[in-house]
């Protein structure tokens, strides 16, 4: 396989390594670069090509370099910024808990009539 060659990605790996590109891009880093960049993330996660073949494939992914860069953005935020994001997610979780618990009553209320 030559050097560069991307056969063994899947369309998911591709599709990842462009929008993080896109997002390199952004903040102004030159095309070549972010090419670079990206798929170095993305072999990082992925250990690779994740299409059969070959030893190493399907390893599970890390995540180790979406949250260092997670974590390096969170660290250039101000309290109020951080502060506000963590009382939204905060109402998240508490909304999703709601409806699971909704959801729970439901199907232990059918399984209830279910069993007469």
């Amino acid at each position: 396989m030559p050097r560069g060659d991307k056969s063994k990605y899947t369309d998911k790996q591709k599709r990842r390594a462009e929008h993080i590109a896109d997002s390199y891009r952004e903040h102004g880093t030159g095309e070549r670069e972010a090419k670079r960049r990206a798929w170095a993330t993305v072999n990082a996660e992925s250990h690779g090509g994740e299409k059969p073949g070959g030893s190493g494939y399907g390893k599970p992914e890390t995540h180790q370099a979406s949250r260092r860069g997670g974590r390096h953005s969170m660290a250039s935020r101000t309290f109020a910024q951080r502060s506000r994001a963590a009382k939204k997610a905060a109402a998240t979780r508490r909304r999703k808990s709601v409806q699971r618990g909704v959801a729970a009553k439901r199907s232990a209320a059918k399984r209830k009539t279910g069993r007469r």
